[in-house]
């Protein structure tokens, strides 16, 4: 059966949360879908952007470009830290947040949960350069939501990171302020949290109000961003918070090797570290700073 954002050879991204613009990708081939018990899970080859997953109707990744967000949401939070041991990923089924945080030598051991088998089940089969992340040894995969494994998990981690689709969905709750305290209880001292925070250009009035809960659970809370071309707008957002007041999330902890960045990195260096809190006027004004 066709699927209903597929027509003419194109498949074509439209959604209330950003109304009036539409994201198209040229289609080579299906090569699966199903209805999960949680959402539609599409994965195509495009003609220029790789092996392409999409979650309801919106793109979570393309292998042209997965890299940019993959990167920055891991290494933020886990370079921000000056000793990350014991790292928890919320979503991420697609792995590739996984395959980031394994480059760190002083992490431990990391968790994903991910709520939806059928999200890891085909990045295994489809995505297998983000999907490697999966067969690393300091990784455990529990598949369940996210919210309970937390209640259940306190006092538990260094970084907590929540790398989430748009909240509508399963992924509504992971943008609730119950959610980002949950996170706060889970943390050790020091605890950085990082979590996916939207487009700038669309959700600024989503953001605010996620940085205003934010700011009544920890002492720290900052907004940084990337560019990454198949996302909404071309930018994604990214909320750090740390539960230890007077901590500096916008300055590396520690940093890679300039050899390491080079050969091991695509996007993120010490550099572009600093510069993705350095934010426009607009976002400013818009977010009260």
């Amino acid at each position: 059966m066709q699927h209903p954002n597929i027509k003419d050879g194109w498949f074509k991204e439209t959604t209330a949360l950003w109304p009036g613009q539409a994201m198209t990708l040229e289609v080579k081939e299906v090569l699966h879908h199903e209805k999960s018990l949680f959402q539609d899970v599409l994965v195509f080859e495009s003609t220029h952007h790789g092996n392409v997953l999409v979650l309801d109707g919106v793109i979570q990744c393309t292998e042209r470009d997965e890299f940019a967000y993959q990167e920055m949401i891991a290494h933020l939070p886990l370079n921000a830290h000056p000793n990350p041991k014991k790292v928890l990923v919320i979503g991420g089924g697609d792995g590739g947040v996984l395959r980031e945080v394994v480059k760190h030598d002083c992490v431990e051991n990391v968790t994903l949960v991910e709520i939806d088998e059928a999200v890891i089940r085909a990045s295994k089969k489809f995505l297998p350069a983000m999907a490697a992340g999966f067969q690393h040894p300091k990784v455990t995969i529990h598949v369940g939501d996210g919210f309970e494994y937390l209640k259940n998990n306190a006092a538990a981690y260094d970084v907590i990171i929540t790398d989430s689709s748009d909240p509508v969905g399963p992924a509504e709750a992971l943008f609730q302020e119950s959610f980002y305290d949950l996170m706060r209880k889970a943390l050790l001292p020091g605890g950085i949290i990082c979590t996916q925070g939207e487009c700038q250009w669309l959700h600024l009035n989503l953001i605010k109000g996620v940085l205003d809960a934010s700011r009544k659970i920890y002492p720290v809370v900052e907004y940084a961003w990337a560019s990454v071309p198949t996302y909404p707008s071309g930018q994604i957002g990214f909320i750090l918070c740390c539960n230890e007041a007077g901590h500096d999330l916008k300055t590396p902890a520690r940093r890679f090797a300039k050899d390491f960045e080079r050969a091991k990195l695509r996007y993120y260096n010490a550099d572009v570290h600093a510069a993705a809190f350095v934010l426009p006027q607009f976002t400013r004004n818009g977010l009260g700073l």
